[in-house]
């Protein structure tokens, strides 16, 4: 039997990959976004402050083989998407907001930190 690959996945063993795309104010602040899975699309729930490149992992959600009955898992990657032909309103709303984040500072940013956190980061990236 020969399994025709899924534009939407990529597959390893019985784990999905996928991508999924979410805008700026869902990002920053939360919400729900679509994820497609191989039998249907399940509700993702996003957290306030998510970065671009953050992995979610869906259990059970991967396929089975002939080989091996468990069923594999299907990890979501989060690509934030910059939108693009904003109107002269917009985007003098953006500069304000980006004037108010850096007013507050570096504490907005979650790569800005000490040396500690640096290393820290280092080490848990290392671990997983």
């Amino acid at each position: 039997i020969k399994v025709s690959p899924d534009p939407r996945f990529e597959r390893k063993d019985e784990d999905l990959y996928t991508e999924v795309f979410v805008d700026i104010p869902t990002a920053v602040l939360g919400g729900k976004v679509s994820v497609p899975t191989p039998d249907s699309t399940v509700s993702l729930k996003i957290p306030a402050g998510t970065q671009s490149g953050k992995v979610f992992r869906l259990r059970g959600k991967g396929v089975t083989t002939v080989r091996d009955p468990r069923q594999g898992d299907l990890f979501a990657r989060v690509g934030v998407e910059t939108p693009v032909k904003l109107s002269a309103e917009q985007k003098e709303i953006l500069k304000q907001v980006d004037e108010s984040i850096r007013a507050g500072g570096e504490k907005h940013s979650p790569r800005a930190g000490g040396w500690l956190d640096t290393v820290k980061r280092f080490f848990d990236r290392i671990s997983q």
